[in-house]
Parts: C-alpha cells; sequence; structure tokens
C-alpha cells in the first residue's frame, strides 16, 4: 500500500531526510521512531503529499503521490503534528466540513461522522467549540477527520500526544482493529507503544533509516538479549563460572556477589537457539545440586536498543 524509495527532503543546506526507504503492506502496523529532529514528520509529511521531495518518490495504493496527487490523496487518512482544527468550529461542524471536504455529503456524511464519533469517543463535545476543548479532546478530533472516509492508509503523527493512560489504550487498541485492514504509519515516542500496537518498527536518525524490524528482531539487538540469569545460593563462585561455561550451548559467563548470593550470567553461544540455554542452564542447577532462585531469559529492551543505534548530537536537527 506504501512504497517509499530514497526519499531525499534538503531545507537550504540541512539535509532532513537522506535517502529513506521502505514498504507497509495491508494489514501492517508500522511504528516510525527517532529522536525530535531526526526527520520522522518530514518523511510523514512527504508521504501525505504536503511537502514535496526533494529525491526520491512514494507510491500509496498504485499511485505516485507526486506526480498523481488526488488518487493517492484519496486513499490516505492524516493526523498532523499538533492535531491542527479550526477552532471557531464545533466539533461535529469540524468532522461535517472534514466529511464535505472528502466527498460524504447528505446521509453518508452523517452517517460517518456518527461511526467516528463513536470510535473516538466524542459523543460528550460534539456541540462544543473546538478551542474550548482539552489537548485529549483536541486531538482525539483531529483523529477523527483523519478516519471520516474510512481510508485504506493511515498515517498518523503521535495519535496518543496529550491523552490520558485511558484514552492512550482506547486509541492502540482502536490502531490494533484497523491495523487489521488498512496499511497504518504512526509515530511515537513511547516505546512501550510498540510492543502493543506495531508489526514492524523503524527507527530513523539523522533522516536515515537504522534500524527496521518487529519489535522482537529489535530486542534482539540488545547485549543482553538471549542471555540467562540466575541467582545461586550457598556455592562457590569459581564452581559456578567454571560449570556454566562447560555447557556446550554457553558463550561468556560473568559471575558477581550480591550480598552472599552468587548472580551469574550466561551470554548464549548463538543467540538464534531459542529457549536451548535455559533448559541447559536448569539441568545443570539440577545436577549440581545448587540452590538457585530467579532463573530467566533476557529478552532485551527496546529503550536501550533505541539510545544505543540512534547517536547524540548536539546540532540542530530538523523535524
Amino acid at each position: 500500500m506504501i512504497t517509499v524509495e530514497d526519499l531525499v527532503k534538503d531545507f537550504g543546506p540541512k539535509r532532513a531526510v537522506n535517502r529513506v526507504s521502505f514498504t507497509v503492506q495491508r494489514g501492517e502496523i508500522l511504528g516510525f521512531l527517532g529522536p525530535n529532529g531526526a526527520g520522522k514528520s518530514t518523511t510523514m509529511r512527504m508521504i501525505t503529499g504536503f511537502f514535496p521531495p526533494t529525491e526520491g518518490r512514494v507510491v500509496v495504493g498504485g499511485h505516485d503521490v507526486n506526480e498523481d496527487p488526488i488518487p493517492a490523496k484519496r486513499l490516505i487518512g492524516y493526523l498532523p503534528e499538533s492535531a491542527p482544527c479550526y477552532s471557531d468550529m464545533t466539533v461535529h461542524g469540524f468532522l461535517a466540513f472534514a466529511a464535505e471536504m472528502r466527498g460524504l455529503h447528505g446521509t453518508a456524511r452523517e452517517d460517518a461522522i456518527r461511526r467516528v464519533v463513536g470510535l473516538c469517543f466524542l459523543d460528550s463535545v460534539l456541540h462544543q467549540s473546538v478551542d474550548t476543548l482539552s489537548k485529549g479532546f483536541r486531538h482525539r478530533t483531529c483523529l477523527a477527520q483523519s478516519i471520516i472516509h474510512d481510508p485504506p492508509v493511515l498515517v498518523l503523527d503521535e495519535p496518543t500526544d496529550g491523552l490520558d493512560p485511558n484514552q492512550k489504550h482506547e486509541i492502540r487498541q482502536l490502531l490494533k482493529r484497523f491495523g487489521k485492514d488498512k496499511a497504518i504509519i504512526f509515530s511515537t515516542h513511547i516505546l512501550e507503544e510498540v510492543d502493543a500496537v506495531c508489526s514492524r518498527a523503524i527507527i530513523i536518525d539523522r533522516g536515515q533509516v537504522v534500524a527496521n524490524g518487529t519489535p522482537s528482531e529489535l530486542r534482539a539487538r540488545h547485549e543482553l538479549a538471549g542471555t540467562v540469569s540466575l541467582r545461586v545460593h550457598g556455592a562457590a563462585s569459581d564452581v559456578v563460572r567454571s560449570r556454566l561455561g562447560s555447557l556446550g550451548v554457553a558463550g561468556k559467563v560473568t559471575v558477581s556477589n550480591d550480598a552472599g548470593v552468587i548472580v551469574a550470567r550466561v551470554f548464549p553461544r548463538d543467540k538464534t537457539v531459542n529457549g536451548e540455554l535455559a533448559r541447559a542452564v536448569a539441568e545443570m542447577a539440577a545436577r549440581e545440586g545448587w540452590r538457585f532462585d530467579d532463573l530467566r531469559t533476557e529478552e532485551g529492551r527496546l529503550d536501550d536498543v533505541f539510545r544505543n543505534i540512534t547517536r547524540p548530537d548536539t546540532t540542530a536537527r530538523a523535524d
């Protein structure tokens, strides 16, 4: 549904997006991650046709966004950064305007408004002026306009920004429901949303894609991913290190002392052997008669992976 090829965006001498390429299929939810100013919003604006690219191309549903913009944009629902709305309109008036801009009139328009008001929980503010809304309701109102024409492609720039925990849960559930038959890109700074919602994630830094994979594949890039740790009581540290190091599936073994309890961490020789190391460690501990607890396999942390592969920079970024 979405193909991005060698996308470049220059603002004068500043290159905000540098040769970004990826695809999104129908039924896929792609999380778009990166530090502030990494180029996420700029990339999303080019996907929607809001910005023309300096180089490269975007194809949505078979239509080149620059060469054939109207058919491409008909397929897209877009929630921009900061969720802009017309403040002098009521929520109903704004949604009616958005529906008519999308070619919906009469009964079709009112049916569409009722549908998105229910999906985005806007009943209580439907006839309230937009300028009197809280940040959360304003955000949900703008989200509602992005889905009012039931598009097959959604491009959402931080859709849960400003929402309370209950509202964030509701929007995540809504995205998961939409993700069954739509192609969705959404940017976020909340890494737990990647696990909660995304089938795949891209990390962009300094305008370039630096990681692309499923949440489990990204976690596997963590230095501790796949390691097995356990706490052993009443054993000598050199014995624990020696015995665990003799396991055929084990790589490096580290041992430390925590208030008289040995804490061992066993790194796998091969990260692709899922679960085998934990079984081997448990069987070794049982054979040796060690008293142990807290035996677990580390999955790796997305926040650590994110920090490790995005480079700190003191120069100004453009987003």
